[in-house]
């Protein structure tokens, strides 16, 4: 049967009904996770009023490679309820995928003057993605779906907006991302040259819908630093304040597939990494060549920011979503378990400081008791709603939030929690090993005075092994660690190091241990458990959240 003579909406809502993923205790509580089968790029993130929307790439019969896209809301960053997918590749110009992009909200005035057929309060471009049959060889278009509620969607009956890639070019060409300026719209897509090598292109328009080519995103002295691979993927831009020097700076963040492995990172398949300078026409400047990678993880691609109401938009900071995962790690134990895999990573403000890029991610631990309600809908998004919800049952997560404890009281606190959250200072007179999970499968997460080393060769996907990296020498960190079943968050020093991993553990695995290391008489290195040594000089300072 062919794709044009199915019902590909009923097809992905019926498979929705049959999932049991939420019944996988693998399968996150908190983090954003699809209802059945494969989930990868955040798409259209944008936040409305109270209500945040996550789109995403959303592959329902997976392994059925057709994509989707899935959606998801949430009041509290805690608790996602899905609705009926947004947009289903149903049109001649998206029948192979409806790939990534992104969202732009609409202000009164707008709607005046934009091209009538784009005149909603929400417009999402995406790719459509074409291959044929007997040659294999793709193609790509740049479309449109407009909404005026977020429930019901339509595309443009005259889609594509950007009909073919310009001369140069290949057919890879995708994931939009639309904003606003004084001049009118402009949009940025990530693209392969004919010489294989990657980069991204800009385009401008005055009414959203008609779009004229600008030219090719130039940054000078970044191609000349590295091999930039052979195609950039979800590039983004967004304006941050730095906190030390309160100017205001343009940050790039691209998916550069291809890019050769460092000394020490970029170790992933597929890299992320971001540059901060200043964008003029279509040059961004003053970057010096520099850029670093955003999460240093195993599993964090196609990062993505909300978009916002013009007049609600955050000065000088952003919030921003990722896929924790990457290209070939479709293998994990969910698949097998609970035919899910992948999801989301928690939601991050992001800053600069002294040029760096900050993460924290949200909802502030302080601010969890705050929002202890579950999430009340109103009827038009009840009727949206599809019967399956990824959230607790009951209460809310964040509950069980507590601080000022010592590390005794909280390990016995979360000894029968898979999923939690902890925030803490960590001595550094020694080593410190945090453990979650048992002796013989766990991730062990190392600290030193100028290195963390994460480990997860024992879990049940050890994809990656170990890896080490490299910090500035302190005699104490804060450490802000999210665990949620199958996934594992951490971020050091205030959000200026993050680091994302799949950490699959025994149903058994509860809480986590922490050690210190050190040599014996011999020579020889052991660790010793202070988990149970209540104010011990090691870890202080400890404020926690279960979530179950």
């Amino acid at each position: 049967m062919t794709t044009s003579d199915e019902d590909l909406l009923q097809s992905a809502l019926a498979a929705q009904q049959r999932s049991t993923a939420n019944a996988d205790p693998d399968y996150p509580l908190v983090h954003l996770t699809a209802p059945v089968g494969r989930l990868n790029d955040p798409n259209g993130l944008l936040v409305d009023e109270d209500t945040y929307h996550a789109f995403f790439q959303y592959t329902p019969e997976h392994p059925r490679r057709l994509v989707y896209w899935g959606h998801a809301t949430s009041n509290d960053l805690l608790h996602w309820t899905h609705h009926t997918p947004a947009i289903v590749p149903n049109s001649p110009y998206d029948r192979n995928g409806a790939y990534s992009g992104g969202a732009i909200i609409l202000d009164a005035d707008e709607l005046s003057w934009v091209d009538p057929a784009v005149a909603h309060t929400y417009v999402l471009h995406y790719t459509g993605n074409l291959k044929d049959a007997v040659t294999g060889e793709r193609d790509a278009t740049q479309d449109a779906v407009v909404s005026d509620d977020l429930i019901n969607f339509t595309k443009l009956a005259d889609n594509p907006v950007v009909r073919r890639q310009p001369e140069g070019y290949t057919a890879h060409w995708r994931d939009p991302q639309v904003w606003r300026d004084a001049e009118g719209y402009r949009m940025l897509l990530g693209t392969q040259r004919e010489n294989e090598t990657g980069t991204a292109l800009l385009y401008r328009s005055e009414d959203l819908r008609h779009w004229q080519l600008e030219g090719e995103l130039e940054i000078p002295g970044f191609s000349d630093t590295i091999a930039t691979g052979y195609m950039w993927e979800c590039p983004n831009l967004m304006r941050l304040r730095d906190e030390a020097d309160g100017q205001y700076y343009d940050v790039l963040i691209i998916c550069p597939q291809g890019m050769k492995p460092g000394v020490e990172g970029f170790e992933n398949v597929f890299p992320c990494i971001y540059l901060v300078g200043h964008l003029r026409g279509t040059r961004l400047e003053d970057t010096g060549g520099r850029f670093a990678e955003v999460d240093r993880g195993f599993e964090f691609y196609a990062p993505q920011v909300f978009a916002h109401r013009r007049e609600q938009a955050p000065d000088g900071k952003a919030l921003l979503m990722a896929w924790a995962g990457n290209a070939g790690e479709d293998d994990q134990p969910s698949i097998h378990s609970g035919n899910w895999v992948h999801t989301m990573s928690m939601v991050r403000e992001l800053s600069l400081r002294a040029g760096k890029l900050i993460q924290r991610p949200l909802p502030v631990l302080e601010d969890v008791p705050n929002q202890r309600s579950t999430q009340a809908e109103s009827a038009a998004w009840e009727k949206s709603a599809t019967t399956y919800d990824s959230a607790l049952e009951g209460e809310a997560a964040g509950q069980a939030l507590a601080s000022a404890l010592n590390l005794e009281q909280t390990h016995a606190a979360l000894a029968n929690s898979r999923s939690w959250r902890l925030r803490a200072t960590v001595n550094l007179s020694q080593e410190v090993l945090i453990r979650i999970g048992g002796e013989n499968s766990h991730v062990d997460i190392t600290l030193g005075r100028n290195y963390l080393e994460v480990d997860r060769s024992t879990s049940a996907y050890p994809h990656g092994g170990r890896r080490r990296v490299s910090l500035p020498e302190q005699v104490e960190r804060s450490i802000e660690l999210i665990h949620d079943r199958s996934i594992t968050e951490l971020f050091v020093d205030e959000g200026e190091l993050a680091f994302t991993l799949r950490s699959f553990l025994p149903t058994t695995a509860c809480g986590f241990s922490v050690f210190v290391k050190g040599t014996d008489a011999f020579g020889n290195k052991v660790l010793t458990d202070v988990s149970n040594q209540g104010e011990n000089g090691v870890i202080s300072g400890i404020t926690y959240m279960k979530n179950d």
